[in-house]
Protein backbone atom coordinates (compact mmCIF):
# COMPACT_ATOMS: atom_id res chain seq x y z
CA UNK A 1 0.00 0.00 0.00
CA UNK A 2 1.46 3.03 -0.84
CA UNK A 3 2.44 5.87 1.85
CA UNK A 4 0.56 9.18 1.72
CA UNK A 5 1.74 12.54 2.31
CA UNK A 6 1.21 15.97 2.13
CA UNK A 7 3.91 19.04 2.55
CA UNK A 8 3.19 22.13 3.63
CA UNK A 9 6.12 24.63 2.68
CA UNK A 10 6.73 22.33 -0.45
CA UNK A 11 8.48 25.51 -2.32
CA UNK A 12 10.82 26.06 0.22
CA UNK A 13 13.86 24.34 1.25
CA UNK A 14 12.86 21.71 3.46
CA UNK A 15 10.18 20.68 1.21
CA UNK A 16 12.21 20.38 -1.97
CA UNK A 17 14.97 18.39 -0.18
CA UNK A 18 12.54 15.85 0.56
CA UNK A 19 10.60 15.85 -2.72
CA UNK A 20 14.15 15.03 -4.18
CA UNK A 21 14.33 11.73 -1.48
CA UNK A 22 10.71 10.72 -2.52
CA UNK A 23 11.27 11.27 -6.13
CA UNK A 24 13.60 7.80 -5.72
CA UNK A 25 9.62 6.81 -4.04
CA UNK A 26 7.06 7.45 -6.51
CA UNK A 27 5.71 4.17 -6.77
CA UNK A 28 5.79 3.70 -3.05
CA UNK A 29 3.70 7.47 -2.08
CA UNK A 30 0.71 9.50 -3.23
CA UNK A 31 1.14 12.91 -2.49
CA UNK A 32 -2.14 13.98 -1.19
CA UNK A 33 -1.58 18.02 -0.82
CA UNK A 34 0.95 20.44 -1.33
CA UNK A 35 0.95 23.68 0.18
CA UNK A 36 2.63 26.78 -0.65
CA UNK A 37 2.75 30.61 -0.19
CA UNK A 38 3.62 32.16 -3.46
CA UNK A 39 5.75 29.96 -5.71
CA UNK A 40 2.41 29.13 -8.09
CA UNK A 41 5.01 28.21 -10.61
CA UNK A 42 6.72 25.71 -8.78
CA UNK A 43 4.25 24.27 -7.09
CA UNK A 44 2.56 23.50 -9.92
CA UNK A 45 5.42 21.66 -11.31
CA UNK A 46 5.53 19.78 -8.45
CA UNK A 47 2.19 18.86 -8.82
CA UNK A 48 2.56 17.47 -12.36
CA UNK A 49 5.82 15.96 -11.54
CA UNK A 50 4.24 13.69 -8.47
CA UNK A 51 0.36 13.80 -10.07
CA UNK A 52 -0.86 15.78 -7.24
CA UNK A 53 -4.37 16.51 -6.90
CA UNK A 54 -4.96 19.16 -3.84
CA UNK A 55 -2.37 22.35 -3.79
CA UNK A 56 -2.88 25.36 -1.50
CA UNK A 57 -1.53 28.73 -2.26
CA UNK A 58 -2.18 31.24 0.68
CA UNK A 59 -1.09 34.20 -1.88
CA UNK A 60 -4.40 35.75 -3.02
CA UNK A 61 -3.11 36.87 -6.21
CA UNK A 62 -1.01 33.82 -7.03
CA UNK A 63 -3.84 31.62 -6.04
CA UNK A 64 -5.74 33.49 -8.95
CA UNK A 65 -3.16 32.67 -11.83
CA UNK A 66 -2.69 29.01 -10.19
CA UNK A 67 -6.48 28.43 -10.36
CA UNK A 68 -6.79 29.76 -14.18
CA UNK A 69 -3.68 27.39 -14.68
CA UNK A 70 -5.14 24.46 -13.82
CA UNK A 71 -8.52 24.46 -15.02
CA UNK A 72 -9.75 21.16 -16.36
CA UNK A 73 -6.74 19.37 -14.83
CA UNK A 74 -8.17 17.55 -12.46
CA UNK A 75 -6.06 19.41 -9.80
CA UNK A 76 -8.17 20.98 -6.71
CA UNK A 77 -6.58 24.70 -5.76
CA UNK A 78 -7.35 26.32 -2.40
CA UNK A 79 -6.79 29.41 -0.75
CA UNK A 80 -6.88 28.92 2.59
CA UNK A 81 -6.35 25.08 5.49
CA UNK A 82 -9.88 25.53 6.14
CA UNK A 83 -10.82 22.89 4.08
CA UNK A 84 -8.42 20.01 4.55
CA UNK A 85 -11.59 18.19 5.60
CA UNK A 86 -12.68 18.26 2.04
CA UNK A 87 -8.41 16.91 0.75
CA UNK A 88 -8.32 14.34 3.52
CA UNK A 89 -10.56 11.57 3.47
CA UNK A 90 -8.89 9.58 6.34
CA UNK A 91 -5.87 10.37 8.11
CA UNK A 92 -2.40 11.05 5.90
CA UNK A 93 0.50 8.65 6.75
CA UNK A 94 2.64 11.65 7.22
CA UNK A 95 2.51 15.21 7.10
CA UNK A 96 6.29 17.61 6.77
CA UNK A 97 5.19 21.09 7.87
CA UNK A 98 8.01 23.76 6.87
CA UNK A 99 5.95 27.26 6.53
CA UNK A 100 8.49 29.39 8.17
CA UNK A 101 7.64 32.12 10.82
CA UNK A 102 4.64 32.28 12.94
CA UNK A 103 2.56 32.08 10.17
CA UNK A 104 3.15 28.22 10.01
CA UNK A 105 1.60 28.03 13.38
CA UNK A 106 -1.62 27.97 11.90
CA UNK A 107 -1.67 25.19 9.26
CA UNK A 108 0.35 23.17 11.85
CA UNK A 109 -2.38 22.97 14.18
CA UNK A 110 -4.70 22.21 11.66
CA UNK A 111 -3.63 19.54 9.90
CA UNK A 112 -2.80 17.89 13.13
CA UNK A 113 -5.69 15.74 13.38
CA UNK A 114 -5.63 14.47 9.50
CA UNK A 115 -2.05 12.70 9.78
CA UNK A 116 -0.64 9.77 11.66
CA UNK A 117 2.67 11.38 11.77
CA UNK A 118 4.10 15.04 11.44
CA UNK A 119 7.07 16.19 11.40
CA UNK A 120 8.01 19.72 12.08
CA UNK A 121 10.58 22.12 10.56
CA UNK A 122 9.47 25.41 11.80
CA UNK A 123 11.08 26.75 14.88
CA UNK A 124 8.67 29.79 15.54
CA UNK A 125 5.82 27.09 16.03
CA UNK A 126 7.05 25.24 18.56
CA UNK A 127 8.91 28.16 20.17
CA UNK A 128 5.18 30.28 20.78
CA UNK A 129 3.07 27.65 20.55
CA UNK A 130 4.31 24.25 21.70
CA UNK A 131 1.58 23.62 24.42
CA UNK A 132 -1.06 24.26 21.36
CA UNK A 133 1.06 21.65 18.99
CA UNK A 134 0.98 19.08 22.06
CA UNK A 135 -2.36 19.32 22.78
CA UNK A 136 -3.65 18.68 19.32
CA UNK A 137 -0.70 15.75 19.36
CA UNK A 138 -2.10 14.11 22.23
CA UNK A 139 -5.76 14.60 21.45
CA UNK A 140 -4.87 13.26 17.86
CA UNK A 141 -2.93 10.86 18.80
CA UNK A 142 -0.23 12.34 16.17
CA UNK A 143 3.18 11.09 16.32
CA UNK A 144 5.72 14.18 16.17
CA UNK A 145 9.72 14.35 14.53
CA UNK A 146 11.24 17.59 15.16
CA UNK A 147 13.00 17.93 11.75
CA UNK A 148 16.59 20.44 12.78
CA UNK A 149 18.95 18.46 12.57
CA UNK A 150 19.75 19.02 16.45
CA UNK A 151 16.41 18.02 18.02
CA UNK A 152 16.10 15.47 15.39
CA UNK A 153 19.46 14.46 16.83
CA UNK A 154 17.83 14.37 20.19
CA UNK A 155 15.07 12.48 19.52
CA UNK A 156 17.20 9.77 17.83
CA UNK A 157 19.98 9.71 20.75
CA UNK A 158 16.98 9.63 23.23
CA UNK A 159 14.75 6.83 20.99
CA UNK A 160 13.60 3.81 24.01
CA UNK A 161 15.34 6.34 26.32
CA UNK A 162 14.10 7.95 29.78
CA UNK A 163 14.11 12.04 29.34
CA UNK A 164 14.74 11.71 33.41
CA UNK A 165 17.97 10.46 33.00
CA UNK A 166 19.28 12.72 30.47
CA UNK A 167 21.97 15.02 32.72
CA UNK A 168 23.27 17.57 30.08
CA UNK A 169 22.21 18.05 26.31
CA UNK A 170 24.74 20.17 24.54
CA UNK A 171 23.62 21.80 21.09
CA UNK A 172 26.28 22.70 18.69
CA UNK A 173 26.72 26.49 16.90
CA UNK A 174 28.68 26.72 13.89
CA UNK A 175 29.50 30.39 14.74
CA UNK A 176 28.42 31.58 11.62
CA UNK A 177 30.06 34.00 9.29
CA UNK A 178 31.42 35.91 12.31
CA UNK A 179 33.25 34.01 14.58
CA UNK A 180 36.66 35.26 13.79
CA UNK A 181 35.45 38.33 12.94
CA UNK A 182 37.38 41.12 15.25
CA UNK A 183 34.66 42.79 17.27
CA UNK A 184 35.56 46.27 16.39
CA UNK A 185 34.76 45.37 13.09
CA UNK A 186 30.78 44.61 13.54
CA UNK A 187 29.38 47.98 13.44
CA UNK A 188 30.42 47.59 9.77
CA UNK A 189 28.80 44.30 8.84
CA UNK A 190 27.09 44.76 6.01
CA UNK A 191 23.47 42.38 4.88
CA UNK A 192 25.66 40.32 2.31
CA UNK A 193 28.46 39.48 5.18
CA UNK A 194 25.62 38.21 7.33
CA UNK A 195 23.95 35.97 4.45
CA UNK A 196 27.41 34.09 3.59
CA UNK A 197 27.19 30.97 6.17
CA UNK A 198 30.52 29.00 5.93
CA UNK A 199 28.47 25.71 6.07
CA UNK A 200 24.72 25.52 5.36
CA UNK A 201 23.13 27.19 2.30
CA UNK A 202 19.96 29.05 4.00
CA UNK A 203 17.69 31.57 3.54
CA UNK A 204 18.23 35.75 4.46
CA UNK A 205 16.14 34.97 7.88
CA UNK A 206 17.57 32.16 8.78
CA UNK A 207 20.96 32.98 7.89
CA UNK A 208 20.80 36.15 9.85
CA UNK A 209 19.76 34.58 12.82
CA UNK A 210 22.67 32.24 12.47
CA UNK A 211 25.01 35.12 12.04
CA UNK A 212 23.77 36.83 15.46
CA UNK A 213 22.96 33.67 17.09
CA UNK A 214 19.57 33.77 18.15
CA UNK A 215 18.62 30.92 15.90
CA UNK A 216 20.96 28.71 18.92
CA UNK A 217 18.54 30.25 21.32
CA UNK A 218 15.79 29.58 19.08
CA UNK A 219 16.71 25.59 19.91
CA UNK A 220 17.80 25.49 23.28
CA UNK A 221 14.05 27.06 23.57
CA UNK A 222 12.36 24.00 21.79
CA UNK A 223 14.60 21.11 23.04
CA UNK A 224 13.57 22.78 26.47
CA UNK A 225 9.71 22.83 25.08
CA UNK A 226 9.69 19.41 23.07
CA UNK A 227 12.12 17.35 25.47
CA UNK A 228 10.72 18.81 28.56
CA UNK A 229 13.87 19.60 29.60
CA UNK A 230 15.38 22.58 32.14
CA UNK A 231 16.94 25.16 30.57
CA UNK A 232 20.26 24.47 33.10
CA UNK A 233 20.26 21.44 31.70
CA UNK A 234 21.12 22.16 28.01
CA UNK A 235 24.37 24.05 26.79
CA UNK A 236 25.42 25.82 23.51
CA UNK A 237 29.17 24.90 21.93
CA UNK A 238 30.49 26.36 19.34
CA UNK A 239 31.85 23.41 15.90
CA UNK A 240 32.83 25.46 13.00
CA UNK A 241 32.70 22.16 10.96
CA UNK A 242 28.88 21.17 12.06
CA UNK A 243 29.52 17.94 11.87
CA UNK A 244 28.37 17.08 15.46
CA UNK A 245 24.59 18.39 15.91
CA UNK A 246 24.24 16.73 19.81
CA UNK A 247 26.38 15.61 22.76
CA UNK A 248 23.89 13.76 25.47
CA UNK A 249 25.37 12.92 28.73
CA UNK A 250 22.93 10.73 30.91
CA UNK A 251 23.52 9.82 34.53
CA UNK A 252 24.69 6.60 34.26
CA UNK A 253 27.82 7.78 32.67
CA UNK A 254 27.41 6.54 29.58
CA UNK A 255 27.20 9.66 26.77
CA UNK A 256 26.02 10.15 23.16
CA UNK A 257 27.04 11.77 20.04
CA UNK A 258 24.87 12.59 17.11
CA UNK A 259 27.02 13.25 13.92
CA UNK A 260 25.77 13.37 10.39
CA UNK A 261 27.42 15.54 6.89
CA UNK A 262 26.53 19.04 7.10
CA UNK A 263 22.49 18.19 4.60
CA UNK A 264 19.35 18.57 5.88
CA UNK A 265 18.99 15.60 3.46
CA UNK A 266 20.00 13.22 6.88
CA UNK A 267 17.47 14.39 9.18
CA UNK A 268 14.32 14.84 6.68
CA UNK A 269 14.62 11.04 5.13
CA UNK A 270 14.95 9.86 8.36
CA UNK A 271 11.16 11.38 9.68
CA UNK A 272 10.35 9.36 6.53
CA UNK A 273 12.01 6.15 6.52
CA UNK A 274 13.71 5.75 9.83
CA UNK A 275 11.88 2.14 10.80
CA UNK A 276 12.19 0.63 7.32
CA UNK A 277 14.71 -1.05 4.98
CA UNK A 278 15.46 2.40 2.81
CA UNK A 279 19.03 3.37 2.70
CA UNK A 280 20.59 6.99 2.13
CA UNK A 281 23.78 7.29 0.25
CA UNK A 282 26.16 9.59 2.84
CA UNK A 283 29.60 10.46 3.29
CA UNK A 284 32.00 7.53 5.03
CA UNK A 285 32.61 9.34 8.62
CA UNK A 286 34.73 11.69 8.58
CA UNK A 287 37.78 11.03 10.94
CA UNK A 288 39.74 14.12 10.37
CA UNK A 289 37.16 15.65 11.44
CA UNK A 290 36.50 13.48 14.37
CA UNK A 291 40.18 14.19 15.14
CA UNK A 292 39.92 17.91 15.56
CA UNK A 293 36.09 18.58 16.74
CA UNK A 294 37.51 22.04 18.11
CA UNK A 295 34.19 22.33 20.48
CA UNK A 296 34.46 25.58 22.23
CA UNK A 297 32.15 27.69 24.95
CA UNK A 298 30.29 31.03 23.49
CA UNK A 299 32.07 33.95 23.37
CA UNK A 300 29.04 36.11 24.97
CA UNK A 301 31.09 39.94 23.96
CA UNK A 302 30.61 38.09 20.34
CA UNK A 303 27.40 37.02 20.48
CA UNK A 304 24.85 38.73 23.27
CA UNK A 305 21.89 37.12 22.02
CA UNK A 306 22.74 34.19 24.42
CA UNK A 307 21.97 36.06 26.88
CA UNK A 308 18.64 35.88 26.02
CA UNK A 309 18.86 32.82 28.07
CA UNK A 310 18.83 33.63 31.37
CA UNK A 311 15.74 35.99 31.21
CA UNK A 312 13.25 33.00 29.78
CA UNK A 313 10.59 32.49 32.06
CA UNK A 314 10.57 28.56 32.93
CA UNK A 315 7.22 27.56 31.71
CA UNK A 316 5.59 28.16 28.64
CA UNK A 317 4.61 31.88 28.04
CA UNK A 318 4.14 34.26 25.61
CA UNK A 319 6.85 36.26 26.29
CA UNK A 320 9.10 33.55 23.55
CA UNK A 321 6.55 35.16 21.19
CA UNK A 322 7.73 38.99 21.54
CA UNK A 323 11.37 37.67 21.22
CA UNK A 324 10.59 35.95 18.11
CA UNK A 325 7.93 38.70 17.01
CA UNK A 326 10.50 41.62 17.61
CA UNK A 327 14.11 39.62 16.20
CA UNK A 328 11.65 38.38 12.90
CA UNK A 329 10.73 42.38 12.76
CA UNK A 330 14.14 43.77 13.39
CA UNK A 331 15.99 41.20 11.00
CA UNK A 332 13.50 42.28 8.03
CA UNK A 333 14.71 46.19 8.80
CA UNK A 334 18.21 45.11 8.66
CA UNK A 335 17.62 43.34 5.49
CA UNK A 336 16.34 46.30 3.83
CA UNK A 337 19.51 48.02 4.93
CA UNK A 338 17.12 50.23 7.65
CA UNK A 339 19.06 49.35 10.59
CA UNK A 340 22.72 48.01 11.23
CA UNK A 341 23.20 44.75 12.06
CA UNK A 342 24.32 45.39 15.79
CA UNK A 343 21.39 46.92 15.85
CA UNK A 344 19.04 43.86 16.02
CA UNK A 345 20.39 42.93 19.85
CA UNK A 346 20.50 46.28 20.69
CA UNK A 347 16.54 47.37 20.10
CA UNK A 348 15.60 43.80 20.59
CA UNK A 349 16.66 43.77 24.30
CA UNK A 350 15.30 47.31 24.81
CA UNK A 351 12.44 46.46 23.67
CA UNK A 352 12.00 42.95 26.06
CA UNK A 353 12.91 45.07 29.08
CA UNK A 354 9.96 47.22 28.92
CA UNK A 355 7.39 46.31 31.63
CA UNK A 356 4.60 46.66 28.95
CA UNK A 357 6.05 43.10 27.57
CA UNK A 358 7.46 41.80 30.48
CA UNK A 359 4.42 41.05 31.95
CA UNK A 360 4.01 38.35 29.12
CA UNK A 361 6.60 36.37 31.22
CA UNK A 362 3.06 34.83 33.25
CA UNK A 363 0.71 34.95 30.32
CA UNK A 364 0.09 31.68 28.81
CA UNK A 365 -1.00 31.25 25.62
CA UNK A 366 -4.52 29.40 25.72
CA UNK A 367 -5.22 29.78 21.44
CA UNK A 368 -3.79 30.81 18.49
CA UNK A 369 -4.56 34.75 18.57
CA UNK A 370 -3.23 35.10 21.45
CA UNK A 371 0.27 34.49 19.48
CA UNK A 372 -1.14 36.26 16.51
CA UNK A 373 -2.40 39.19 18.09
CA UNK A 374 0.59 39.59 20.12
CA UNK A 375 3.01 39.13 17.07
CA UNK A 376 1.30 42.01 15.10
CA UNK A 377 1.31 44.39 18.36
CA UNK A 378 5.09 44.00 18.60
CA UNK A 379 6.02 44.27 15.07
CA UNK A 380 3.71 47.60 15.11
CA UNK A 381 5.00 49.05 18.35
CA UNK A 382 9.00 48.55 16.77
CA UNK A 383 7.74 50.59 13.76
CA UNK A 384 5.65 53.14 15.51
CA UNK A 385 8.17 54.21 17.92
CA UNK A 386 11.57 53.44 15.84
CA UNK A 387 13.03 51.13 18.63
Amino acid sequence: MKKKIAIIGSTGSIGKTLLDILIKEKKNIEIILLAANKSNKLLLKQAKTFNVKNLILTNKKNYGILKKETQNTGINVFNDFSQLDKIFIKKNDYVMSSISGINGLDPTLKIIKFTKKIAIANKESIICGWNLINNELKKNKTEFIPVDSEHFSIWYGLKNLRNDNLEKVFLTASGGPFYKTPLKNFKNIKVSDALKHPNWKMGKKISTDSATMINKVYEVIEAKKIFNIDYHKIKILIHPKSYVHAILKFSNGLSKIIIHDTTMMVPIFNTLFINTSRKLKTDKINIKILNNLDLKNVNLYRFPMVKLLSLLPKTNSLFETVIVSANDRLVELFLNNKIKFTDIQKKLFKLIQNKEFQKFKKLKPKKITDITNLNDYVRLKIDKNNI
